[in-house]
């Protein structure tokens, strides 16, 4: 059961096994009880084994686990050793033990995944073995866009288990957008009341006919979003929260007109958006705008501590995608861009974004926002998703700021999967489990200093056309679990990465991830109640454009 995902960078195998038993003991050491706490939960769960406490490392008598911190190793690195002496699992940090748990998860098979042993008289073996293993990048992560469609809090939950299955460390949190508004503010009520919820929902790509004419929301209190943080933090996962401005605003806009372009357009007449794209309906650039986001943000910080986890202090402001047709005819907006002396409209939205990073600054945070946000400069504190391609990442690493590469054409997992005419309402590219796994996060043409500003990499779901679960399981996997593997292990160039080898591993993996629930998409191709007949998409055909 070495067929590890993400692959460790050293795995010396032996030739024996340690056998778990009802006498197995689990000791977690000085820094890790908490990691020990969430191993024993799981364990106890899928083998019925009790590991009851070891009062001193090694007293198991070679059928026990012991976890500790162990010197030498980085705060994610770990070290797992199986021997005639037990399990042994050391990390750098917490978080290393916790990665090294993960594995060890792994090493017992995939039944080890389910809630409830399948036989009480199974024997629970690891293998002996000697794992060395560390990340390649520090940020790992996964986008998820709970505003298109709402995702349930517990949906969250379980895509949190699911990232650290896969060592990710940063779930990015799309709260708000046109479509709806995902996160209770407590000062602004409406946001919620009016915000969380459209009447209806366009079926497909925005083309397409059909419509869904059953309401659709919801949004987390602010007692969900505590302890989806904690949940995270539990697992070694930092939550970075998305509040989306000046565009994808419509459902804010909706709740208090006022923030809208009210010289403009009748912003007391807007709904929760219904459809997809790009919305021309964005946020005024006024004083009373950036008062009312500011107490937002202010809740925001206090739900989203920056001492959660290592990326904790990024707060995500979106920034893409904002139309500048309603500033350039409105009096308002002009008038701002003259009183501030700027060149043009352009200009305005650098001004907007350059607020809320010295506003966050002034805290202890740090502004993230995607590419657009280069457009008329950036502070230096910024950081830059890079989603347009590579070229943002690139422009933002040159000029001095931190980047995670997660380019639409690469990563984006509403992308369909096969050319096929099975595959689910097909959106943009094709994009492969190999295409995903052959995806490298760091542009040749960066030099070694530059490249030191990719903090990493993430995979983007965007949920307009993943109505539940099961079709964010089916787009998401097993593609996550290739980008999970780039993320962390140490391969080499695109064209050189041993994509059998991975689909071999990839064949227990997938045993794995039946045991966890997740309803991937077969490497056969869609089942049958995963196709979505006659439901209109946005197939783009031809190689995605690499740059």
């Amino acid at each position: 059961m070495t067929e590890l995902i993400p692959a460790p960078r050293s795995v010396v195998a032996g030739s024996g096994e340690v056998r778990l038993t009802a006498d197995s003991r689990l000791h977690a050491g000085s820094g890790t009880e908490g990691v020990g706490h969430w191993l024993r939960t799981v364990l106890r769960e899928a083998t019925g084994l009790p590991l009851r406490e070891g009062s001193e490392p090694g007293d198991a008598d070679g059928d026990g686990i012991v976890l500790r911190l162990g010197p030498g190793l980085g705060p994610e690195a770990y070290r797992l050793v199986s021997d005639g002496r037990g399990v042994l699992v050391e990390g750098g940090g917490a978080a290393g033990v916790f990665l090294g748990a993960q594995t060890l998860r792994q090493l017992l098979g995939p039944d080890a995944y389910r809630r409830a042993p399948l036989r009480r008289d199974r024997v629970w073996t690891v293998p002996h073995v000697a794992i060395e293993d560390a990340p390649r990048f520090r940020w790992r992560g996964l986008m998820l866009d709970v505003a298109r469609h709402f995702m349930p809090k517990e949906g969250v939950l379980r895509y949190l288990d699911l990232m650290a299955a896969h060592k990710l460390n940063v779930l990015h949190l799309h709260l708000t957008d046109d479509q709806g508004w995902r996160i209770e503010i407590r000062r602004y009520p409406r946001l919620t009341e009016v915000g969380s919820w459209r009447a209806r929902t366009k079926i497909g790509h925005r083309a397409s006919p059909l419509w869904d004419d059953r309401p659709h929301g919801g949004h987390y209190t602010q007692d969900d979003i505590r302890e989806i943080v904690a949940y995270a933090a539990e697992r070694h996962i930092s939550v970075v929260p998305e509040i989306d401005v000046p565009g994808h605003s419509q459902a804010a806009i909706a709740a208090y007109p006022e923030l809208g372009n009210t010289d403009v357009v009748d912003t007391a007449s807007l709904t929760v958006w219904d459809t997809w794209g790009i919305n021309p309906n964005v946020l005024a650039p006024t004083d009373g705008t950036l008062r009312f986001y500011e107490g937002v943000l202010e809740e925001v910080l206090e739900l989203f501590p920056a001492d959660a986890g290592p990326f904790s202090p990024f707060v995500h402001i979106g920034g893409d995608e904002c139309p500048k047709d309603q500033w350039r005819a409105s009096d308002t907006a002009r008038k701002r861009i003259e009183d501030l002396g700027l060149a043009d409209e352009e200009a305005l939205q650098a001004w907007f974004t350059g607020h809320f990073e010295s506003w966050l600054a002034a805290r202890g945070r740090r502004l993230i926002g995607w590419d657009e946000i280069l457009q008329g400069g950036l502070a230096p504190g910024a950081a830059v998703s890079s989603w347009r391609g590579y070229a943002g990442g690139v422009a933002a690493a040159r000029a001095g700021h931190d980047v995670v590469m997660c380019p639409e054409q690469q990563v984006y997992l509403d992308h369909r999967q096969d050319a096929g005419p099975d595959e689910p309402v097909p959106i943009g590219y094709v994009r492969t489990l190999e295409d995903v796994y052959r995806f490298e996060p760091v542009p040749a043409e960066l030099t070694p200093g530059e490249a030191g500003r990719i903090l990493g990499t993430q995979a983007n779901v965007w949920t307009e056309v993943m109505e539940d679960q099961g079709r964010v399981d089916y787009q998401t996997f097993p593609r996550l679990a290739a980008l999970a593997e780039v993320a962390w292990s140490a391969l080499p160039a695109p064209a050189e990465r041993d994509f059998a080898g991975f689909e071999r591993r990839m064949s227990a993996h997938y045993r794995r991830l039946d045991a966890l629930g997740v309803a991937y998409r077969p490497p056969t191709g869609p089942l049958p109640w995963q196709r979505r007949p006659g439901v209109l998409g946005r197939p783009v055909d031809g190689p995605p454009p690499n740059r």
